[in-house]
C-alpha cells in the first residue's frame, strides 16, 4: 500500500511513539487523523505539526468507551469516504509483583490496576481493531489495521496485567488476520523492547543501566525506528497475521 493520499487513525497520537507515526504518516502524505484522552495535548501537537506544515485532524477519544470509539471512527470515515490505515497505539502501564512482602504485611496486586490497563490495552484495541475494519468493509477499502505489542508479552516480572494483553494483542492479530483476509483487510502487530519515550524516562538509571547490559546493541530504540518499521509494515502487502519485533535483540 502507498502511504501517500491514504486515511490513517492513530490512537494515544499525541505523544511519544504514536505521536512519532503521525508525523511520519503526515510527512509521506497522509491524511492523519489522531486521538486521544487529553485534548489539550491534541492541540498542541497540531500547532506543532503546522509549523512544519503538516496538516493533521485531531480527536479526542476513549478508546475503552464504545460510544466513543464508533464515532470516532465513523465521522472520520464519513469525512474521507473511508478509512485506509488504523494504528492500535493507545497504552497504559500500571506495574507491580502479584504479591509483595514486607517484614509485617503481605500486599496484593491491585485489581483495579489490572483491569485499568486491560480496558485500555486489550478491550479498547478489539474495539478500535472492530469498528476500523467495519468501516473499511463498508467502504471496500483494503486497508491495514496494525496494533502495539512489547516483547514483554512473553512474560515479564512486575508486569502481570501488561504482559496479559500484550500477549492477547499478538494473539488476536493472528486471529484477526484469518477472519479480515477475505476483505481484503491486513493486519498486523509489532513488539518494541525498550523506547526511548516518555514513558521509559520515568525509569531510574540504575535500572536503565541494567536493562541497557541486557540489550545486544546496548541501547534503547528510537522512536523513529519503530516508525519505519511501521511504514514497512503498511508498504508491503505479504505481511499480515505477524508480530514484527523490533528490540535490539533483547530477551526477556
Amino acid at each position: 500500500m502507498e502511504i501517500k493520499d491514504k486515511v490513517a487513525v492513530i490512537t494515544g497520537g499525541a505523544r511519544g511513539i504514536g505521536k512519532q507515526f503521525a508525523h511520519d504518516l503526515a510527512l509521506k502524505g497522509a491524511k492523519v487523523v489522531i486521538c486521544d484522552l487529553n485534548y489539550d495535548n491534541l492541540v498542541a501537537v497540531k500547532k506543532e505539526f503546522a509549523k512544519d506544515n503538516l496538516n493533521i485532524d485531531i480527536f479526542e477519544t476513549d478508546v475503552t468507551n464504545e460510544d466513543s470509539v464508533v464515532n470516532l471512527y465513523s465521522t472520520v470515515s464519513q469525512k474521507y469516504n473511508g478509512i485506509d490505515i488504523s494504528v492500535n497505539n493507545a497504552g497504559i502501564t500500571k506495574d507491580n509483583l502479584l504479591i509483595k512482602k514486607d517484614e509485617k504485611n503481605i500486599f496484593k496486586f491491585p485489581l483495579k490496576d489490572w483491569q485499568n490497563v486491560i480496558n485500555v490495552n486489550l478491550t479498547g484495541v478489539f474495539l478500535c481493531t472492530r469498528e476500523a475494519a467495519y468501516q473499511m468493509v463498508k467502504y471496500e477499502k483494503r486497508g491495514i489495521i496494525i496494533s502495539m505489542s512489547s516483547i514483554s508479552r512473553h512474560g515479564n516480572m512486575g508486569q502481570t496485567n501488561y504482559t496479559a494483553t500484550k500477549a492477547g494483542v499478538s494473539a488476536m492479530t493472528v486471529t484477526w488476520a484469518k477472519e479480515l483476509s477475505r476483505f481484503g483487510i491486513r493486519v498486523v502487530a509489532i513488539a518494541p523492547g525498550y523506547v526511548e519515550t516518555e514513558m521509559t524516562e520515568a525509569i531510574s538509571d540504575n535500572i536503565k543501566d541494567k536493562i541497557i547490559k541486557m540489550i545486544p546493541l546496548r541501547r534503547f530504540g528510537k522512536k523513529e525506528e519503530i516508525s519505519k518499521t511501521l511504514q514497512f509494515i503498511i508498504e508491503n502487502d505479504y505481511i499480515t497475521g505477524r508480530t514484527i519485533e523490533v528490540d535490539g535483540g533483547l530477551r526477556i
